[in-house]
């Protein structure tokens, strides 16, 4: 510094003084400017009293030597304490110099600068409110400080400020909230300490209403959330819990709108603390907001969903998401299926600020509103409240929830309990919404077809009562469905129509030629023969899902659905099967489940008298199809007590292929007669008379059967039979048997057993064309 140079009104010993390196004399140095510029006040010598200012800015506070710095630093604060109540008009010239000097390289000078800008705050007061942004920029660096004297200087001027901020009702806070949205994304443990800590202080002050502006700071105090620090983590829990709080007791004002994509990303967080706090905010902005939240439904299913899977160690995340899954399903009503036009409508909150950082962040974490949620939101009063005149339709975008649906469902690495949860939503949206839901039916039929091969059973029993609810709801019946693997079929309200040619592997013939359906079976809709055709065509391909799971399914769709649609239809796709061994085994399947199942009760007392017409149909169409199995037609003869047509096919077998495995169901066919399935039809043994072709067809069975264990059962069965010498009458029954429906005028037994042997012929040819070539193993018995 040139001594030379006129520093006046500064005097020269002022000026030797402010650049010694001894803090005494820098000090004595201070109160000679004090005084100086208290004479200066006294006058009213403003003109004096600002060419101190900036000397000691200028020459002092900014110089490049230390210790003149250090002497600019106190002389500015002894001009503060002079200036008094007056320094409010010359703290711009008083703050930044001193300021600048928080960057200071050396720790003491910046000891120094916090020293000198506490003094003056000190004095100024309330004064100082419009430079706050500034000062907070400064105190947030400070806050940082690796040194521990600048650390504790900062500190006490931090305290001051608070205070200052807590007695004052003209604090900015919109112009404040910028500077802190920015600050709140530090990395630094002290810098995050002291954020939070002025938030704190902020939300205790009545006249500050910091929850308007929560949108700007969400993210990022859930960012300082995950902090390694256990202070301030603590810290955050209390400031995010003061805020839920606010929230609860104002909902009127809270932008729910503007923090669901926040909370969205960071319920999918790592941090279990974050997710399980985010977690209870989703629950209780759903549980507040209620039908606002719709447009976020993709967004927060995207987070919830995978949180139902979790284990014990996660069990506090996985309850909260419970309760958000249920929460937000009971939103979606049927007024969700009207059109748009003629929806109720709710408040409208104000849309998300896209300029600032958060928004980016939901960019890219795929968290956003369904489909073109902005139509529902759009900026007004930037305040969600119920005496608003501004209001618009909230809707459920339907593509983004069933888009996140599918996701989920197709993950084959989700667990359990989210899959379920994923069936529930979609049976809860097909009943609610049927008819917006049906137009997304072909994008998710393949998907809810291979869910049937999952390893639940509490899983496929979910997925059969979505497909069950497709193919019986009304919404579902329309001209043209969309096709699924094939053409468009259409059920008419008298009979399930066959389609037409394009099904791999099921039906090879054209057009709805020859196959009946009852009249008085309830009429599905346009899916029902689709879902039918494509559950055999997945037995066909997935032989190992027919034999642990086809008899489960089925019974659970005969619970679910109309068991003689389901029947019926079955037996007219098989009618007509290529796959003949594959024919052979799925009516062996139904079968058994007609004949075991308690499910098929009322089907089976249909099929047992054959007293209406409708049940007479529905056994000539079961019939058709049973062919391609010659023990289970048999069986169904038992069953529909037809037992001179039962006997008349026995006498056919002898001209059939005898094969073991035709044997083991002539087996089993005598195990079940044993069951009480057929106790009707051993107490009709007693009426000998009356039913002499049931006990030729069971000698016919019992002539089939190698000496076995199943031969001694029938065997004894028989030797109870009363008088068998009446066994000698003529091949004609007695006028007018009970049981005996060969007389019924409705059936014809001669074409049903014309069928039966061109089907049991298409078999044997294909089992020689098989043998022919080489693939087909040969298990004929050698009598």
């Amino acid at each position: 510094m040139n001594p030379e140079k006129d520093f006046a009104p500064l005097t020269p010993n002022i000026v030797r003084a402010l650049n010694d390196k001894l803090y005494e004399k820098r000090k004595v140095a201070a109160l000679e400017i004090e005084k100086l510029v208290r004479e200066f006040v006294a006058q009213n010598n403003t003109v004096q009293i600002k060419h101190v200012i900036q000397t000691l800015s200028q020459e002092f506070a900014l110089s490049q030597h230390p210790h003149s710095r250090k002497g600019g630093l106190i002389g500015l604060a002894a001009c503060s304490i002079a200036l008094g109540k007056d320094s409010g008009l010359y703290l711009k010239e008083l703050i930044e110099p001193v300021l600048t000097c928080f960057n200071d390289a050396d720790s003491r000078l910046r000891y120094y600068a916090c020293e000198a800008l506490y003094n003056i705050v000190k004095v100024a007061r309330g004064a100082v409110l419009p430079h706050f942004n500034v000062l907070f920029d400064g105190l947030s660096k400070l806050a940082a400080d690796p040194d521990p004297n600048v650390k504790s200087g900062s500190e006490l001027l931090d305290r001051l400020l608070k205070d200052i901020v807590t007695e004052s009702n003209k604090f900015d806070l919109v112009g404040f909230i910028p500077l802190l949205r920015e600050r709140i994304y530090s990395n630094n443990q002290y810098a995050r300490q002291f954020i939070i800590s002025w938030i704190l202080v902020l939300e205790s002050v009545p006249d500050i209403n910091l929850l308007d502006y929560l949108p700007e700071i969400l993210d990022g105090l859930f960012q300082i959330l995950g902090d390694n620090g256990k202070e301030i983590r603590k810290m955050c829990e209390v400031v995010l819990g003061e805020f839920l709080k606010e929230i609860k007791k104002n909902p009127s004002s809270v932008k729910f709108a503007e923090m669901a994509n926040i909370l969205v990303i960071h319920c999918q967080t790592t941090d279990d603390l974050i997710q399980l706090t985010a977690m209870c905010w989703m629950r209780e902005f759903i549980q507040l907001a209620g039908r606002v939240m719709l447009p976020y439904s993709s967004g927060i299913l995207t987070a919830v969903l995978p949180c139902l899977a979790y284990d014990d160690r996660k069990k506090s995340i996985k309850e909260v998401a419970n309760v958000c899954n249920q929460s937000l399903m009971k939103l979606v009503t049927p007024e969700d299926d009207e059109p748009d036009e003629l929806k109720p409508t709710v408040q409208r909150p104000a849309e998300p600020n896209p300029d600032d950082t958060l928004a980016k962040q939901e960019g890219t974490a795929g968290g956003g509103p369904d489909g073109s949620c902005d139509s529902s939101f759009s900026s007004g009063s930037g305040v969600f409240t119920p005496a608003s005149t501004e209001r618009a339709p909230v809707t459920l975008h339907l593509d983004g929830i069933v888009q996140v649906l599918n996701c989920h469902l197709s993950d084959m690495a989700i667990g359990m309990m989210t899959r379920i949860a994923v069936l529930k939503w979609l049976y809860h949206l097909y009943i609610k919404t049927p008819r917006k839901m049906f137009r997304h039916t072909d994008s998710l039929f393949p998907i809810l077809l291979q869910t049937l091969s999952d390893e639940s059973d509490e899983v496929i029993l979910k997925d059969l009562e979505v497909l069950a609810e497709i193919a019986s709801s009304p919404a579902g019946q329309t001209d043209d469905p969309g096709p699924l693997d094939g053409p468009d079929l259409r059920v008419s309200h008298s009979e399930l129509q066959v389609p037409t040619p394009g099904r791999a592997n099921l039906l090879n013939t054209p057009g709805t030629k020859g196959l009946e359906c009852s009249p008085s079976t309830p009429t599905m809709n346009s899916y029902f023969y689709k879902f039918m055709i494509n559950l055999l065509k997945r037995f066909s391909s997935e032989r190992k899902l027919l034999e642990a799971r086809g008899a489960f399914i089925i019974r659970q769709l005969c619970l679910l659905l109309n068991a003689e649609n389901i029947f019926h239809s079955m037996a007219d796709i098989l009618l007509q099967e290529e796959d003949l061994k594959f024919a052979s085994t799925m009516v062996h399947t139904l079968n058994t489940i007609l004949l075991t199942s308690t499910e098929l009760f009322q089907l089976r007392n249909q099929l047992k008298d054959l007293k209406t017409l409708e049940s007479q149909n529905l056994f000539c169409c079961l019939y058709r199809s049973w062919c391609h199995n010659p023990v289970t037609t048999v069986s169904l003869c038992f069953l529909t007590q037809n037992y001179r047509h039962a006997y008349d096919l026995i006498q056919k077998f002898g001209d059939l292929e005898v094969t073991v495995d035709f044997l083991t169901e002539v087996d089993k066919l005598v195990q079940l007669i044993e069951c009480p399935i057929f106790t009707y039809l051993r107490l009709q043994l007693l009426d000998v008379r009356n039913n002499p072709y049931l006990i030729k067809a069971l000698y016919g069975l019992l002539m089939l059967l190698p000496q076995c264990s199943a031969f001694q059962l029938l065997s004894h069965r028989l030797q109870c039979v009363p008088k068998p010498e009446l066994l000698q009458a003529g091949d004609s029954p007695p006028a007018a048997p009970k049981s005996q429906k060969a007389d019924s005028p409705s059936i014809d037994y001669a074409e049903l057993l014309q069928h039966f042997e061109k089907v049991q012929k298409k078999h044997l040819e294909v089992r020689h064309q098989r043998s022919g070539r080489g693939d087909h193993l040969d298990r004929r018995v050698v009598l």
